[in-house]
């Protein structure tokens, strides 16, 4: 018996819960087909007439016979999301950020997941070099899309060089299946100086784009540098200059597919543009936002949430300082925010201070990278006010510690204030600054 089919949570006023499931029963099958993971679940809960059978702890089988809506989930969760093993990374790619770890870190940061499953289910980008012909089918049949998928280049012979993998060599032929198969496609490029830059940027763009519509959007983003590459390939970081160059090598595409398909198709991070110096896309540029998580059109998009957000807060008399800690990258937006705050709250004091990242080398800059040991290092004596905010990007979710281990807490001791978590949504920033209600 298979045991990654434990039920560790039933929601309450569920199906589950009404048919008697309980926490520490296992899913023996639905409609008497085996369930490997969470892809064959969620396709065999779509009927609106299903048999489930159960085995409880002490060994009994239920067969239920549920009555639902179509596509209504039964309402359990899994001891394990996929009901399987995550797949692990075969590649060693020049570019890994995994790799730039330092040791002794917890365990769980070392792994490196290339599911396609995570892919459909959470929004993780896959490089297909997992994936059997079989896998790819599976995909098609459940019809899962979009899929993420991680490209670095369309030249099969550079890819091989960047992914060390022979099998990277199959992409083209994998997202031409997935293109006639109808499967949404969400594309990313890490661009990595004078390697899959320059013309072979060209080339990756104009190949990806010949699969619109079925293609989404695709997101080029810059190779990130820790101070711990000893023993691998040494990559150059942009300059200001090279950032500028790319912007203006971008746009003529963009501006080709908006005209031919109603999308710009192509999008830079938001580091291209901190990092030029030049002003940043304005809201329209975006369009859905569909790569938002790769970092593209997060400052936009942030900024027009909290100046809405601003302009309709109601003015208040409370005297209060408070304190923003956030990365280098962002510090000149985070400042915008603090002086429109201030210019609005006249009795609000708001400090920013920028980490640098001593943890991993001052070239990591974004605010999700930021260390406790450097919190607490960079911010012991200053004047921090009533509390001090932490984006809370850079903590680990459900779990109130940071990257390197150190908790709110600790830094709440170190520095004799009181720390929380501040939304990184625009909507949300000024509420949770000044602790605003609804």
């Amino acid at each position: 018996m298979e045991h990654n089919n434990i039920i560790i949570k039933v929601e309450r006023d569920s199906i589950a819960e009404e048919m008697g499931i309980e926490v520490g029963d296992i899913l023996v099958d639905i409609d008497g087909n085996k369930v490997k993971d969470v892809l064959d679940y969620r396709y065999l809960i779509q009927g609106e007439y299903i048999e489930v059978s159960i085995q409880k702890p002490d060994g009994e089988i239920w067969l239920l016979e549920i009555d639902k809506d179509e596509y209504e989930d039964l309402g359990i969760t899994f001891e394990s999301g996929l009901m399987d093993k995550a797949k692990s990374c075969s590649n060693k790619c020049i570019f890994c950020f995994i790799d730039q770890l330092p040791k002794g870190m917890r365990k769980s940061l070392y792994f490196k997941d290339d599911d396609s499953r995570l892919s459909f289910l959470q929004g993780n980008y896959v490089t297909l070099t997992n994936m059997s012909e079989e896998d790819l089918d599976r995909v098609i049949f459940y019809h899962l899309s979009p899929i993420n998928v991680s490209v670095q280049t369309t030249d099969m012979d550079l890819r091989e060089y960047m992914l060390k993998n022979p099998n990277s060599k199959k992409l083209m032929a994998y997202l031409e299946k997935l293109n006639n198969n109808h499967i949404e496609m969400n594309f990313q490029i890490v661009l990595c100086k004078n390697i899959n830059d320059g013309k072979y940027l060209e080339k990756s763009i104009e190949d990806l784009s010949k699969f619109l519509p079925t293609s989404r959007s695709m997101a080029i983003v810059p190779f990130g540098k820790s101070k711990f590459r000893d023993g691998l390939e040494q990559i150059e970081l942009y300059t200001k200059e090279d950032c500028k160059k790319i912007i203006e090598q971008v746009k003529p595409y963009q501006e080709r597919f908006l005209a031919e398909f109603g999308t710009r198709f192509c999008f830079l991070s938001d580091e291209f543009y901190l990092t030029a110096g030049v002003e940043m896309p304005d809201d329209e540029f975006y369009e859905d936002y569909c790569q938002y998580e790769n970092g593209v059109g997060m400052i936009t998009l942030t900024r027009k949430g909290f100046f809405e957000s601003l302009k309709k807060a109601k003015k208040d008399e409370i005297k209060r300082e408070i304190s923003l800690a956030t990365g280098t990258l962002a510090y000149d937006f985070i400042k915008e925010i603090a002086e429109a705050t201030m210019e609005k709250f006249k009795n609000t004091k708001v400090n920013v201070f920028p980490i640098r990242n001593d943890f991993f080398g001052e070239t990591i800059t974004v605010s999700g990278l930021i260390t406790g040991e450097d919190i607490i290092k960079q911010l012991k004596g200053k004047e921090l006010g009533d509390v001090l905010f932490l984006p809370e990007n850079c903590i680990r979710t459900g779990e109130g510690v940071l990257l390197d281990d150190v908790s709110l807490e600790d830094i709440s001791k170190e520095l004799n204030v009181r720390v929380a978590p501040l939304s990184c949504e625009g909507t949300e920033i000024l509420k949770g600054m000044l602790e605003l209600e609804d």
